[in-house]
């Protein structure tokens, strides 16, 4: 039996890279995967610069890990060259080819993932445990239902286990595995389709095992229904303090499986500080010691719905200003609204509100009107007013 608090870890914290403190009492961490395959030639000239402004943009968004599938030894030679161009601390998930985790351990790679299930055998473990531990470089144990040790996926088959006490066994094992080669610097992470395998699975292996948890629906579907599923398995999981690390798996960009953790992490907080869920008291503000889920509360949107009343394309607007305002290092309520029904009025208690009247835009602070300008000033206009705040 464990206590409340995971035993803790350091991702990155060498060289140009950014430490992340990943769980004991540290803030729950969140991570996203890069969605493309990169090349070297998405290093170089105006491409490179792209993209590594936008691996800096998801840190100011509140992402902390980055992670890159890398199928083979060239994509981890692009990985190498790309980790020493960003501060980001970035992952190497790695299937079937230790060699490829070796590899990327020769490059300022922060934590590699990697299937044990499919890695390949003890001794091929045990090569990737030993260099990880010279170079003081965590490994995740990334246990899905989809690709478990051919025993146990029989037991399941069979009847004889659960599929969420498949996926602790399966993680159990390999725990064991690297304690025999004194390797502790480990994260685990159990995933799978399913709401409740997802959410049991967590449970019963945060009752035995003091592993810091990276948790997370998989495959979790296109926006909507991702976001719904994988809110659905991480808010009860969170709410009983499970969890050091999410992702939220979306069909969709990387930029809003990070705004859906944000905003998962922020429920968890208030419903668990709200009472709204049964939560035990750790997931209420004072786990580890007083710890918040979330590392950065930032900026809060809130916008209507839209309806025939709209004079103002809400739904436009907030799509073209959402990321450049998670990335604000302010804390501070945007409201987004289509009329005057639902703008100052509804909306009074913003730091600031833009919304439609006629055919004007009104601009306001804490229910106070500040400007009233034709639509097609309304982006110039709310730049400046939240330059101000």
């Amino acid at each position: 039996m464990r206590n409340n608090q995971s035993r803790g870890i350091r991702i990155g914290g060498f060289g140009h890279v950014k430490a992340v403190d990943i769980g004991g009492s540290s803030h729950v961490a969140i991570q996203t995967m890069w969605k493309d395959r990169l090349g070297f030639d998405g290093l170089e000239g105006n491409a490179g610069e792209e993209n590594t402004a936008r691996i800096e943009r998801l840190g100011a968004m509140g992402c902390s890990l980055l992670r890159f599938a890398v199928p083979d030894l060239e994509a981890a030679e692009v990985l190498g060259r790309l980790a020493g161009m960003v501060s980001m601390p970035l992952v190497a998930d790695i299937h079937f080819d230790y060699r490829i985790a070796l590899r990327c351990m020769d490059f300022p790679v922060a934590k590699v993932r990697i299937n044990p299930g499919n890695i390949g055998s003890r001794d091929k473990v045990e090569r990737v445990l030993v260099k990880a531990a010279s170079r003081n470089i965590p490994i995740r144990i990334g246990i899905n239902a989809g690709s478990l040790p051919v025993d146990i996926r029989n037991a399941v088959d069979s009847g004889g286990l659960s599929r969420a006490e498949a996926l602790v066994r399966a993680a159990e094992r390999e725990l064991e595995l690297f304690s025999e080669f004194n390797f502790q610097n480990i994260l685990v992470s159990m995933k799978a389709s399913s709401i409740a395998d997802t959410v049991n699975a967590n449970r019963l292996f945060f009752q035995r095992n003091d592993c810091p948890l990276h948790i997370g629906l998989t495959e979790a579907g296109p926006l909507i229904a991702g976001v719904s599923r994988s809110t659905a398995a991480l808010l009860p999981l969170l709410c009983d303090g499970i969890g050091d690390t999410i992702r939220v798996s979306l069909s969709d960009t990387m930029e809003r499986e990070v705004i859906a953790a944000r905003e998962i992490l922020s429920a968890a907080e208030e419903t668990a500080g709200e009472g709204v869920m049964p939560c035990k008291p750790e997931a209420a503000g004072i786990r580890g010691g007083g710890r918040r889920l979330s590392g950065k509360k930032g900026v809060s949107i809130i916008s209507c719905p839209r309806c025939g009343r709209n004079s103002f394309d809400t739904h436009g607007f907030t799509e073209k200003w959402q990321s450049a305002l998670y990335a604000l290092d302010k804390d501070i309520t945007v409201a987004v609204m289509g009329c005057a029904v639902n703008g100052p009025g509804e909306a009074r208690h913003a730091d600031l509100g833009i919304t439609g009247a006629g055919d004007k835009v009104l601009l306001f602070r804490k229910g106070v009107l500040l400007r009233t300008i034709a639509a097609s000033g309304a982006d110039e206009a709310f730049g400046e007013e939240l330059e101000k705040l």
